[in-house]
């Protein structure tokens, strides 16, 4: 991720205390860039979740896709601040 442009000068505009800080929105409208409404997959459309059963909201520092709900997910993710197991399951972990 840190070897493109794609993310560069993205912003985290979502920050939950204890929860998690998300970001990944580098293609909104200049004045609307980072905001959260915006972001395109590589594929240019959203793609399916990847689960596996190994891969668990455990600890502090999971990164996951965001999405709107099944297969939706596009460039935006989030980390996590703390153990968060009700997110299992629902959001595709990608790193740690």
């Amino acid at each position: 991720m840190c070897a493109s442009d794609y993310y560069k000068g993205c912003i985290f505009h979502r920050n939950i205390k204890g929860f998690i800080v998300q970001t990944g929105d580098p293609t909104g409208k200049v004045n609307n860039a980072g905001t959260g409404k915006n972001g395109q997959s590589i594929w240019k459309k959203r793609f399916k979740d990847e689960f596996h059963d190994s891969l668990r909201h455990n600890a502090r520092g999971i990164m996951s896709m965001a999405n709107n709900g099944p297969d939706s997910n596009g460039s935006q993710f989030f980390i996590t601040y703390s153990k968060q197991t009700m997110l299992d399951m629902k959001y595709s972990i990608f790193g740690k």
